[in-house]
């Protein structure tokens, strides 16, 4: 074992500080070394993918991403390759990238619709005719949320309702020409189409690797805020609640759009903590059995129960490049650096167990 874990960082951004690297990746990198373990940060390029393998393969126990991959020039394929190659000969993967695939993808929610995580209707569209042939009935039930499975800050996450004066039943297949109002998260900006018309709009969500649209019901209780809980391993960090901007058609949670933060300790969301550490081991088989990320988020919003009583609906999971930029002095680099370090050795004890010698 050689003590050692790479920090993988993209060129430039806006999230970069003078030193040229995220706010939090050398207090990433400086915890790991008060624990007399080794830390470097290498900076990733598509085409020094093979020199990138050389290198790190023979140097590192494990590696942590702190790259987002959409935000690459040519996107994840060729990084979520190497990274692949990195675990297939022995580093431990913080996240691997079928954890950024399948726990990061909108579809999780899918997923865990048969929990009390998310509502029984909510969908997955992974081609243009189940989509055609299913949207027109969910929006009869009343207001939708459709989400892409790229993007960020609530870019292609569209609020969908029908301003149409025809009645209908709920369970109908709306015609193509009923009229929708669409708010997107990304600025709460409205446009207004025919159903035909968004979702014409709507198909290149669908096309290209990785494309879907998730469908589900809206939570009007959105505008009393969406509830964060930042987590590292399986232990929570803090909670954030962001509450949309005071306006008309407002309803995302993102900085971009308005929305107020505010930060608080787990122990003061004693219910939702609760349900929620409950749930760990439900989220990770449901999922597909995977390991849960090093550094990760479960977004959720309020609703009501049958009887009245408040209910936390999950809106969905980031975990390709979590920031905690604000809460430095929590020490939560500290936590990374114990919980990065425990998977290594974790893998490497039952590595030697598995290999050795077999008495009788």
């Amino acid at each position: 074992m050689y003590k050692r874990i790479v920090i993988f960082e993209a060129e430039g951004g806006s999230d970069k500080c003078m030193n040229g690297h995220r706010r939090d990746t050398r207090p990433i990198l400086n915890a790991i070394k008060e624990k007399d373990w080794d830390s470097e940060v290498v900076y990733y390029r598509d085409e020094w993918n093979d020199l990138i393998f050389d290198y790190v393969s023979n140097k590192f126990d494990g590696y942590i991403s702190r790259i987002n991959p959409g935000n690459l020039p040519n996107g994840e394929k060729v990084y979520f390759e190497t990274l692949r190659r990195l675990s297939d000969v022995g580093l431990v993967g913080m996240p691997h990238p079928d954890v950024m695939t399948q726990f990061g993808a909108k579809d999780a929610l899918v997923k865990l619709s048969t929990t009390n995580l998310v509502p029984r209707d909510t969908y997955a569209y992974y081609d243009i005719q189940s989509f055609r042939d299913t949207f027109p009935k969910s929006i009869s039930y009343g207001v939708r949320v459709l989400k892409q499975n790229r993007g960020s800050t609530g870019s292609g996450i569209w609020r969908v309702e029908v301003i149409d004066d025809r009645e209908h039943k709920h369970g109908d297949s709306l015609p193509l020409d009923t009229k929708l109002k669409c708010t997107e998260a990304l600025d709460n900006h409205v446009e207004y189409h025919t159903l035909k018309e968004f979702m014409d709009f709507c198909e290149q969500y669908i096309v290209g690797e990785n494309g879907m649209i998730v469908d589900m019901r809206f939570m009007p209780r959105i505008k009393e805020g969406e509830i964060r809980i930042l987590m590292v391993g399986n232990e929570p960090m803090f909670v954030v609640h962001k509450k949309p901007a005071e306006a008309e058609n407002a309803f995302s949670a993102t900085l971009f759009s308005g929305a107020h933060y505010t930060y608080d300790r787990p122990r003061d969301w004693p219910e939702l903590m609760k349900m929620f550490n409950d749930s760990l081991p439900i989220i990770s088989e449901k999922i597909g059995g995977i390991d849960i990320p090093l550094i990760w988020t479960a977004d959720f919003m309020l609703d009501y129960d049958e009887n009245g009583n408040d209910k936390y609906v999950l809106g969905e999971f980031n975990c390709s490049c979590v920031g905690f930029t604000s809460h430095l002095d929590m020490g939560i680099q500290d936590h990374i650096a114990t919980e990065a370090i425990r998977r290594i050795e974790e893998k490497h004890k039952l590595k030697a167990v598995t290999n050795s010698p077999v008495t009788v």
